[in-house]
């Protein structure tokens, strides 16, 4: 498998060392339009090919598969090239600006017939697997109410480094600059953590978001710092369960944690990584009427870029694809209309 990274900033080197380390694949060229960023990138993982327009590398083509890790307002006009070129594709998260595109890609997608999955790297954590499939078995009865938090604290905490300085942070608070906030940007993990573990999604939706002043003027050099930082969402899923889902970089103490507990008619599951050990406990059966807990083993599951990896050597299609990301972009894009009316929408 012949591997081509476009976009060669922080994220793409976890890509790189990821795809390095499969059997069978091999780095073949970087794309960037910043040539010194490129060249050390490609200089970094000994890679060859080094292109700095996306045309010229599809020129070339001698390539079989994609990470793109473009800024998210990239992620749509990049990938539409790549898919026309017959290329698979492992796409970062959120998968486009707003559903519309991003149906646009899932169908492209679909229609080339190429593998398209998009990275949602903590469905390579075996506690959220594990999770989903307790749930599944009916092992705590019928869902009934759901609580999911994802907290991170980079706004007031140094641990990766100074927001305020640093571009790969500040463009993540700018709309002008592709961001959706934090509900874009971390939202579409926890909405896929707690959907995909209760086997049903949101059906509809009631969501707050908050932006807060944090620089003069709320512009720091080119940076309009307007994204929102933090969401509040109450749900109602398929099948009558409410839900509480939220989201905040204000999250002091925690430096990247999820957490989720669902709760059903027969028991409880709860699942939580992100601050030591990733953690998996029951209540159920007779443990309801004592609220005791119980840990649960959750046995290894391969890394996102591994199941990617293997797909396209086995040409077929693996989860979660485009349009699993279409859907919570859907989610997404609903969770900002909310805000703006006030009311809870439903899903169409």
């Amino acid at each position: 498998m012949r591997h081509l990274i476009v976009g060669t900033g922080s994220m793409a080197e976890t890509h790189a060392r990821a795809f390095s380390a499969i059997e069978g694949c091999e780095l073949v060229a970087g794309v960037d339009t910043d040539k010194a960023r490129l060249a050390d990138f490609c200089t970094m993982f000994g890679i060859e090919h080094a292109f700095t327009d996306l045309d010229e590398a599809i020129a070339w083509g001698a390539f079989d598969s994609v990470s793109n890790v473009t800024p998210d307002r990239v992620h749509h006009p990049t990938t539409m090239k790549l898919v026309a070129a017959g290329k698979h594709i492992l796409c970062e998260k959120p998968l486009a600006e707003n559903a519309r595109l991003a149906d646009e890609m899932t169908e492209a997608a679909e229609a080339a017939g190429v593998v398209n999955m998009v990275n949602l790297s903590y469905r390579s954590q075996a506690v959220m697997q594990k999770a989903h499939d307790l749930v599944a078995e009916g092992a705590i009865g019928d869902i009934r109410h759901v609580e999911a938090a994802y907290l991170q604290s980079w706004l007031v905490a140094n641990n990766w480094g100074d927001w305020r300085t640093e571009d790969r942070w500040l463009w993540r608070l700018s709309q002008a600059h592709g961001s959706q906030g934090v509900l874009g940007d971390v939202g579409v993990h926890i909405l896929d953590f707690a959907s995909f573990v209760c086997g049903r999604d949101p059906v509809s939706v009631h969501c707050r978001l908050n932006t807060f002043p944090k620089a003069e003027g709320d512009r720091i050099g080119e940076y309009q710092l307007d994204a929102n930082d933090s969401f509040v969402m109450s749900v109602a899923f398929e099948g009558g369960a409410l839900g509480t889902i939220h989201a905040s970089r204000f999250a002091t103490g925690y430096v990247n944690q999820q957490r989720l507990v669902v709760f059903g008619t027969e028991g409880a599951v709860e699942v939580g990584f992100g601050k030591g050990e990733p953690t998996l406990r029951i209540c159920s059966g007779d443990d309801v009427h004592t609220q005791a807990w119980r840990p649960v083993a959750a046995p290894p599951v391969p890394a996102i870029y591994e199941t990617y990896a293997a797909a396209v050597q086995a040409g077929r299609q693996a989860e979660p694809g485009f349009r699993r990301a279409a859907r919570l972009q859907k989610i997404i894009d609903l969770g900002f209309e909310s805000d703006s009316s006030g009311r809870a929408l439903p899903l169409g």
